[in-house]
Protein backbone atom coordinates (compact mmCIF):
# COMPACT_ATOMS: atom_id res chain seq x y z
CA UNK A 1 0.00 0.00 0.00
CA UNK A 2 1.66 3.04 -0.75
CA UNK A 3 1.70 6.64 1.09
CA UNK A 4 0.53 8.54 -2.10
CA UNK A 5 -2.21 10.96 -1.11
CA UNK A 6 -4.34 12.61 -4.31
CA UNK A 7 -5.99 15.62 -3.11
CA UNK A 8 -9.29 16.46 -5.44
CA UNK A 9 -9.22 20.02 -6.63
CA UNK A 10 -12.74 21.53 -8.21
CA UNK A 11 -12.26 24.75 -10.15
CA UNK A 12 -15.72 26.50 -9.47
CA UNK A 13 -14.47 29.91 -9.11
CA UNK A 14 -15.33 31.59 -12.07
CA UNK A 15 -18.50 34.19 -13.28
CA UNK A 16 -20.00 31.35 -15.95
CA UNK A 17 -20.18 34.62 -18.46
CA UNK A 18 -21.13 32.26 -21.31
CA UNK A 19 -22.85 30.29 -19.37
CA UNK A 20 -25.06 32.92 -18.12
CA UNK A 21 -24.15 33.11 -14.50
CA UNK A 22 -21.22 31.09 -11.71
CA UNK A 23 -21.39 27.71 -12.70
CA UNK A 24 -20.46 27.01 -9.03
CA UNK A 25 -24.42 27.32 -8.31
CA UNK A 26 -25.93 25.43 -11.23
CA UNK A 27 -27.72 22.31 -11.03
CA UNK A 28 -29.06 19.12 -12.41
CA UNK A 29 -32.59 18.83 -13.98
CA UNK A 30 -33.43 17.35 -10.55
CA UNK A 31 -32.10 20.13 -8.38
CA UNK A 32 -28.44 18.54 -7.28
CA UNK A 33 -25.70 20.70 -7.62
CA UNK A 34 -23.08 20.58 -9.64
CA UNK A 35 -20.54 21.33 -7.23
CA UNK A 36 -22.11 18.56 -4.85
CA UNK A 37 -21.81 16.05 -7.51
CA UNK A 38 -18.10 16.72 -8.61
CA UNK A 39 -17.08 16.94 -4.81
CA UNK A 40 -18.46 13.17 -4.52
CA UNK A 41 -17.05 12.00 -7.74
CA UNK A 42 -13.56 13.12 -6.56
CA UNK A 43 -14.63 11.28 -3.24
CA UNK A 44 -15.70 8.19 -4.55
CA UNK A 45 -12.59 7.90 -6.71
CA UNK A 46 -10.22 7.64 -3.57
CA UNK A 47 -9.31 11.63 -3.38
CA UNK A 48 -8.87 13.36 -0.01
CA UNK A 49 -9.03 16.02 0.90
CA UNK A 50 -11.49 17.50 -2.15
CA UNK A 51 -11.03 21.47 -2.23
CA UNK A 52 -13.22 23.61 -4.48
CA UNK A 53 -12.46 27.15 -5.39
CA UNK A 54 -14.78 29.86 -5.01
CA UNK A 55 -15.36 32.82 -6.35
CA UNK A 56 -18.36 34.66 -8.38
CA UNK A 57 -21.10 34.55 -5.66
CA UNK A 58 -18.16 32.21 -3.00
CA UNK A 59 -19.99 32.32 -0.46
CA UNK A 60 -23.51 30.59 -2.26
CA UNK A 61 -21.34 28.23 -3.80
CA UNK A 62 -19.14 27.37 -0.42
CA UNK A 63 -22.77 27.03 1.05
CA UNK A 64 -23.62 24.00 -1.59
CA UNK A 65 -20.54 22.26 -0.62
CA UNK A 66 -20.96 18.88 0.64
CA UNK A 67 -19.45 17.23 4.10
CA UNK A 68 -15.75 17.71 4.35
CA UNK A 69 -15.02 19.54 1.15
CA UNK A 70 -12.64 22.70 1.60
CA UNK A 71 -14.32 25.61 -0.18
CA UNK A 72 -10.49 27.85 -1.27
CA UNK A 73 -11.66 31.33 -2.01
CA UNK A 74 -9.65 33.19 -5.29
CA UNK A 75 -9.82 36.87 -4.14
CA UNK A 76 -8.51 37.33 -7.73
CA UNK A 77 -11.36 34.83 -9.52
CA UNK A 78 -11.89 37.71 -11.96
CA UNK A 79 -8.23 37.22 -13.63
CA UNK A 80 -9.75 34.33 -15.24
CA UNK A 81 -8.96 30.35 -14.72
CA UNK A 82 -5.20 30.68 -14.08
CA UNK A 83 -5.90 32.68 -10.94
CA UNK A 84 -8.47 29.39 -9.72
CA UNK A 85 -6.07 27.02 -11.17
CA UNK A 86 -2.75 28.87 -8.96
CA UNK A 87 -5.29 29.26 -5.45
CA UNK A 88 -6.46 25.87 -5.92
CA UNK A 89 -3.23 24.26 -6.16
CA UNK A 90 -1.57 25.90 -3.73
CA UNK A 91 -4.36 25.01 -1.09
CA UNK A 92 -3.41 21.34 -2.57
CA UNK A 93 0.47 21.42 -1.63
CA UNK A 94 -0.46 23.35 1.57
CA UNK A 95 -2.13 20.45 2.60
CA UNK A 96 0.96 18.22 1.92
CA UNK A 97 -0.31 16.53 -1.03
CA UNK A 98 1.72 14.81 -3.23
CA UNK A 99 -0.77 14.83 -6.68
CA UNK A 100 -4.15 16.74 -7.49
CA UNK A 101 -6.95 15.56 -9.32
CA UNK A 102 -8.73 18.79 -11.57
CA UNK A 103 -11.82 19.12 -12.41
CA UNK A 104 -14.24 21.68 -13.97
CA UNK A 105 -17.26 22.47 -12.12
CA UNK A 106 -18.67 22.50 -15.36
CA UNK A 107 -18.44 18.46 -16.02
CA UNK A 108 -21.17 17.32 -13.51
CA UNK A 109 -21.70 14.11 -15.97
CA UNK A 110 -18.00 13.23 -15.42
CA UNK A 111 -18.05 9.44 -14.04
CA UNK A 112 -15.25 8.13 -10.84
CA UNK A 113 -13.75 5.86 -12.91
CA UNK A 114 -12.86 8.58 -15.72
CA UNK A 115 -10.97 10.00 -12.24
CA UNK A 116 -9.57 6.43 -11.02
CA UNK A 117 -8.34 5.77 -14.49
CA UNK A 118 -6.36 8.88 -14.50
CA UNK A 119 -5.13 8.22 -10.39
CA UNK A 120 -3.57 5.08 -12.04
CA UNK A 121 -1.31 7.59 -13.25
CA UNK A 122 -0.69 9.21 -9.57
CA UNK A 123 2.73 10.25 -7.88
CA UNK A 124 4.70 13.65 -6.92
CA UNK A 125 6.19 13.81 -10.71
CA UNK A 126 2.78 12.37 -12.57
CA UNK A 127 1.54 15.07 -15.52
CA UNK A 128 -1.74 13.04 -17.09
CA UNK A 129 -4.49 14.27 -18.48
CA UNK A 130 -7.89 12.51 -19.58
CA UNK A 131 -8.59 12.46 -23.36
CA UNK A 132 -11.91 12.01 -24.97
CA UNK A 133 -11.62 10.39 -28.56
CA UNK A 134 -8.20 12.50 -28.69
CA UNK A 135 -9.73 16.03 -27.36
CA UNK A 136 -8.00 17.01 -24.01
CA UNK A 137 -10.20 17.66 -21.02
CA UNK A 138 -10.73 16.71 -17.15
CA UNK A 139 -9.79 15.89 -14.96
CA UNK A 140 -5.81 16.26 -15.03
CA UNK A 141 -3.34 14.91 -12.55
CA UNK A 142 -0.56 17.26 -11.45
CA UNK A 143 1.83 15.77 -8.83
CA UNK A 144 3.36 17.96 -6.52
CA UNK A 145 6.92 18.62 -8.05
CA UNK A 146 5.47 20.68 -11.24
CA UNK A 147 3.71 22.98 -8.87
CA UNK A 148 5.90 25.94 -9.40
CA UNK A 149 6.91 25.80 -12.97
CA UNK A 150 2.80 25.64 -13.58
CA UNK A 151 1.60 28.30 -11.55
CA UNK A 152 4.81 30.52 -13.07
CA UNK A 153 2.87 29.44 -16.53
CA UNK A 154 -0.36 29.79 -15.94
CA UNK A 155 -1.86 33.84 -17.08
CA UNK A 156 -5.36 34.87 -17.86
CA UNK A 157 -8.42 32.94 -18.70
CA UNK A 158 -5.73 30.01 -19.69
CA UNK A 159 -5.70 27.03 -17.98
CA UNK A 160 -2.71 24.24 -17.83
CA UNK A 161 -3.36 23.09 -21.09
CA UNK A 162 -0.22 24.89 -22.58
CA UNK A 163 2.09 23.51 -19.62
CA UNK A 164 0.66 19.64 -20.13
CA UNK A 165 1.28 19.63 -23.94
CA UNK A 166 5.06 21.63 -23.31
CA UNK A 167 5.70 18.95 -20.56
CA UNK A 168 4.73 16.13 -22.07
CA UNK A 169 1.53 15.10 -19.84
CA UNK A 170 0.58 11.25 -20.63
CA UNK A 171 -2.51 11.19 -22.34
CA UNK A 172 -5.28 8.84 -21.05
CA UNK A 173 -7.95 7.92 -23.57
CA UNK A 174 -11.48 8.06 -21.45
CA UNK A 175 -13.78 8.44 -24.27
CA UNK A 176 -15.21 4.83 -23.63
CA UNK A 177 -16.32 5.89 -20.03
CA UNK A 178 -18.24 9.41 -21.15
CA UNK A 179 -17.95 11.93 -23.88
CA UNK A 180 -15.90 14.29 -22.14
CA UNK A 181 -18.32 17.20 -22.38
CA UNK A 182 -18.26 20.36 -20.56
CA UNK A 183 -21.61 22.65 -20.03
CA UNK A 184 -21.73 26.02 -21.13
CA UNK A 185 -25.30 26.87 -21.83
CA UNK A 186 -28.34 26.66 -20.02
Amino acid sequence: MSDHRTAGLVLAAGAGTRFGGPKGLARTADGEPWVERAVRMLTDAGCAPVLVTVGAAAAEVAALLPGAAIAVPVADWADGLSASVRAGLSAVWGMAADSALVVAVDTPDMPAAAARRILAQASSTALAQAVYDGRPGHPVLIGRTHGPALAAALSGDRGAGPYLRAHHAVRVECGDLWSGADVDSR
